[in-house]
């Protein structure tokens, strides 16, 4: 589906209407095509801390140019803090000093990454210089236009290994309706990771399950972790069952037909993935449902049914999966959150409840899971599906241009981040929620 707006605003009398109203001006995103460089351009380098040394190594491995030089006329796709040496808040002036000179000297689409240590981590001086850091990378992502991107990645001691699934998503145009994100590595757990030897296919051999699957965003998360070498079960209700075989069928895949919500749904998905699988490594809740009303016109049916399949059925999917030790070690699970969870939608106490409450799923089993398993769980902003196309003209247009991006994002951008959770070498990035929403002005 097209954004209309867009479109117009790159016509000769949007332009026009642009320069002389200060409407907004989105840029046409870039979105990764299977095949590409992760990144098309040179990746500029900076900061002392604990990465520094090994931050040109590690992008070399990514297949990533990067320099720590500026040389006269260059022109930079993205850039690379290392913030983890700034122990004062005098120290804080180090980001000006790197990021002021080199701005204008950005490409069309730039990824920034600042790198941080975890402020519960250190104390005193240091801690009040690295909680400083979500401000700057905040405001920057709101600044910085052209289709950019700005991210924070809090990087644990110990855990210096284990970026290189984060960089390889963040500074790449799958992250490209993620901005404004703060992403903890090794905060649970898990510092380490295993080396990926196929960053094309990192998911060969793996098995994923992926419910509410024959469509929409479903449909993209299917696809996406079938490029990305997974063989794919998914699950919806028997009413979509047409549509989802023959998905699976084009994904070379495998599918299972009932309600989530059903008394015996767990134990029927555990014994389908044991039997025909032999585990599950990757598990991704993705089926959903909204029944809008104001809370004081909210009748039962409403509210039960969106918690049952919103919140319950993960819940109960994911303890049944884990306690019959059908998820295998280095597994991922991954849940849908939203927005509304976060920040709220009138109309949407039941929809948010159920949204907030898989962000309470991730923090309940983050310190809890062994082998590797880890849990996470993106927030979608408005993405533009059948869905959003049915709302009233004047809601979706505030809906798509509410956000740093002036536009919505789109089904392939939530799945290229759940790709992100499920990659093997993404082990110690458990316990995270990140928005999906172009940096969204409502919410933290």
């Amino acid at each position: 589906m097209s954004d209309r707006y867009q479109g117009f605003t790159r016509s000769p009398l949007g332009k026009l209407l642009v320069k002389n109203l200060g409407l907004p001006a989105p840029t046409p995103l870039e979105r990764y095509t299977e095949g590409a460089p992760l990144v098309d351009g040179t990746v500029l380098l900076g900061g002392r801390g604990r990465l520094a040394e090994s931050l040109s190594e590690l992008l070399d491995t990514l297949g990533i140019a990067s320099t720590e030089t500026v040389e006269e006329g260059a022109r930079f796709k993205g850039l690379v803090f290392d913030a983890t040496g700034l122990t004062s808040t005098t120290d804080l002036h180090a980001l000006r000093e790197f990021f002021t000179p080199v701005l204008r000297s950005l490409e069309s689409c730039p990824r920034v990454v600042v790198i941080g240590t975890p402020p519960e981590a250190v104390s005193g001086a240091e801690r009040v210089a690295q909680r400083a850091l979500e401000g700057f990378t905040r405001s920057l992502g709101k600044e910085i236009g052209r289709g950019g991107t700005v991210q924070l990645v809090y990087v644990a001691d110990g855990a210096e290994g284990a970026v290189s699934s984060t960089l390889a998503f963040l500074l790449s145009p799958k992250s490209a309706y993620v901005s404004g994100q703060v992403v903890r590595i090794g905060a649970h757990g898990t510092t380490d990771a295993p080396t990926v030897t196929d960053w094309a296919k990192p998911l060969a051999g793996k098995v994923a399950l992926v419910t509410g699957a024959s469509r929409g965003i479903g449909e993209q998360i299917a696809r996406v972790l079938h490029r990305d070498g997974a063989t794919v079960l998914g699950v919806d209700v028997p009413q979509a069952a047409s549509e989802l075989q023959s998905l699976m069928k084009e994904l070379d895949g495998d599918w299972l037909t009932l309600d989530i919500t059903g008394k015996d749904a767990p134990q029927r998905i555990a014994h389908h993935l044991k039997e025909k699988h032999g585990g599950v490594d990757v598990v991704v809740h993705n089926a959903g449902i909204t029944r809008d009303r104001k809370l004081a016109n909210m009748d039962d049916a409403r509210w039960d049914s969106v918690i049952a399949v919103n919140l319950t059925a993960p819940e109960l999917i994911s303890r049944e999966l884990l306690d019959q030790g059908v998820v295998n070690a280095g597994g991922s699970i991954v849940g849908v959150a939203s927005i509304a969870g976060i920040a709220g939608n009138v109309g949407q106490t039941n929809y948010a409840t159920s949204k907030a409450g898989v962000i309470g799923l991730v923090d309940s089993l983050a310190d809890e899971l062994t082998d590797g398993i880890t849990v996470n769980a993106v927030a979608p902003g408005f993405i533009i599906t059948q869905m959003t196309a049915a709302v009233p003209f004047a809601t979706r247009e505030v809906g798509q241009r509410l956000n740093a991006m002036s536009q919505g994002g789109l089904p392939v951008d939530v799945a290229e981040t759940i790709a992100w959770y499920a990659n093997p070498a993404s082990t110690a990035v458990n316990g995270n929620v990140v928005r999906v929403c172009g940096q969204m002005m409502l919410g933290a």
